[in-house]
């Protein structure tokens, strides 16, 4: 499938595709590429399909169709052309052509005491990148060839994992520096409303307290107009300028400027000069220090260009990569909104119902309908409590308070509080602390959370199941120097297609009476102890979670421990 994306102009964004041709595009809503541009004409172009693929033809449009800045009739498109109409940008993506009659022609050969292959000469493979991290270890004509490419070779390395353009700016003034024998190095960057903005700045020497750089806006307008690359001694006295600046009036001996060229559009320029008078600084044969500075070379100006289009397709990749981020983020706060506010519609529509039979029976003087009304409400009280707190616990990063405690008291309590919602859904609980344990380091309030949202699971799972009960049970191993919690039941189990998502965020098998956040909370708390749970289920013999907390936490209670263990 073929394609046209608008990188810039009113539609800025927009994708249309198409697998035939012929394809109209135009200012009128009869146009398959419909453009909100006035600049463009009502039926301005066409895309037509023939043998050689895709060719755009210009249908006499006012303005003109320009291809990869040329103004065209007709033309066949390739790939990554740019098609400009009017104000509008577009970049045409065709149909892959893969050659599968020719990789059907690569054969490759089994291993055979026949084979009569022998392997003269090997390089490790670091041995290449250390040569063009350091080509002085070369000599002769592989050392001058290596030089550019050393650079070319650095710039990727250095600024390919950078994600802070920032930080990214500074780095490539560096690789300049080293590169050429200039005095000063600029990045300017085009902001949002397109004006160029200073993003890095660098003296070779320390700057003077009131010295500023001077950059011709001639020279950057016309870098940037033609997307070439230019040195220059003066702006005044070369034809592709007006005489309106000259870089000789600021004390510039010489002055180099590159557009930071990224896939389709050009996100600024990349300047260097030289200043009047001695100066000095580390190059590829560079002066010795004190001599008179070379002038700017040709070789030098396809460098600067070569680092230009790496920085820009590295400023792009950062751009794309935050923007994915906050996509990212914007998704998952949707997400977040929109389940918590499920839930909390149903707790208030739960307080409704109780605010009601309390009004119904004020009204009346039943204490009986009182009391049934005041029961909801009180339940759903708790259910926004735990709901709150879900949320506080799971939202930030938190140092376990950790005292000494009894885990069986802890563990009782939380027993001791779920007793009469296991009576009300007809499901025992039975608790079996361990006699050996002692008493052990832990957060109180963080594991009783924990193993309170596991126990409520348990109870929900267990609820209409043939004698259903919840077994706790704790116990002590002191070659791990290593408690135990496990909570067992015997409801239905967990399928086991199901199990690598029970600790996901919002992933419920309750319904809408369920928030999708109890596990992920306790396994958060068991792992900032430097916990791990495990869980042990198969369908129809219900399911056992067990919480493993080490004592000994000589590794950081971040990182000492998987989440989550699963076996059968």
């Amino acid at each position: 499938m073929a394609s046209l994306l608008v990188i810039q102009g009113a539609d800025q964004g927009k994708r249309f595709e198409f697998r035939s041709g012929p394809v109209a595009l135009g200012r009128d809503n009869s146009n398959a590429v419909q453009l909100h541009d006035n600049e463009v004409s009502r039926r301005h172009a066409e895309l037509r399909l023939d043998p050689k693929g895709y060719r755009l033809v210009d249908l006499g449009s006012s303005n003109g169709t320009f291809v990869n800045d040329q103004r065209i009739d007709r033309t066949v498109l390739r790939s990554g052309d740019r098609v400009q109409v009017g104000e509008t940008v577009l970049v045409f993506q065709g149909d892959p052509v893969i050659q599968r009659d020719l990789t059907a022609r690569v054969d490759l050969l089994a291993r055979s005491p026949d084979d009569r292959s022998a392997i003269l000469r090997s390089i490790p493979s670091g041995e290449g990148s250390r040569v063009l991290q350091a080509p002085d270890v070369a000599a002769g004509w592989l050392r001058e060839r290596l030089m550019p490419l050393s650079v070319m070779y650095r710039a990727t390395q250095a600024i390919s994992n950078i994600l802070d353009i920032d930080a990214l700016s500074p780095q490539i003034l560096d690789l300049v520096f080293e590169s050429i024998a200039a005095d000063r190095g600029a990045i300017l960057l085009k902001d949002d409303s397109g004006q160029l903005v200073p993003k890095a700045v660098r003296w070779r020497e320390a700057a003077r307290p009131d010295e500023r750089m001077t950059i011709s806006r001639t020279i950057v307008d016309y870098v940037l107009d033609q997307g070439e690359g230019v040195i220059t001694t003066d702006a005044a006295g070369d034809k592709r300028f007006s005489p309106a600046q000259s870089i000789v009036d600021y004390q510039i001996r010489e002055a180099i400027c590159v557009p930071i060229q990224g896939r389709h559009t050009t996100l600024g320029v990349l300047y260097a000069d030289i200043q009047a008078g001695p100066a000095y600084g580390v190059m590829v044969n560079a002066p010795a220090k004190g001599a008179p500075r070379n002038h700017f070379t040709q070789d030098q100006l396809m460098l600067m260009v070569a680092i230009g289009h790496q920085a820009g397709l590295a400023i792009e990749n950062t751009q794309f990569y935050n923007d994915k981020i906050q996509a990212e983020r914007l998704a998952a706060v949707g997400q977040t909104i929109a389940t918590l506010s499920h839930h909390i519609k149903n707790i208030l529509q739960g307080i409704r119902s109780g605010s009601y039979l309390i009004d119904l029976g004020l009204n009346e003087k039943d204490e009986a309908i009182v009391r049934r009304g005041w029961t909801i409400v009180e339940k759903n009280q708790t259910r926004i409590y735990n709901l709150v707190m879900d949320m506080l616990s799971f939202s930030k990063d938190r140092e376990p308070a950790l005292e000494t405690a009894d885990l069986n008291e802890t563990v009782g309590e939380v027993v001791e509080l779920m007793q009469p919602r296991g009576e009300e859904l007809g499901v025992g609980l039975e608790f079996h602390p361990g006699e050996n344990l002692s008493r052990v380091l832990i957060d109180p309030e963080g594991i009783h959370r924990a193993v309170l949202n596991i126990v409520t699971n348990a109870i929900d799972a267990c609820e209409g199941a043939p004698d259903a009960k919840v077994t706790l049970t704790t116990t002590w191993d002191e070659l791990r120097s290593l408690a135990r919690i496990a909570i067992s039941d015997n409801g239905p189990g967990i399928d086991e297609a199901d199990i690598p998502s029970i600790f996901q965020i919002f992933a419920s098998t309750k319904g809408s009476s369920g928030t999708g956040l109890g596990l992920p909370v306790s396994q958060k708390i068991i792992r900032e102890h430097g916990g791990k749970i495990s869980v042990q289920s198969q369908p129809g013999q219900g399911a056992t979670f067990l919480i493993d907390l080490p004592m000994s936490r000589g590794v950081d209670s971040k990182t000492a421990a998987e989440g989550l263990t699963m076996t059968e």
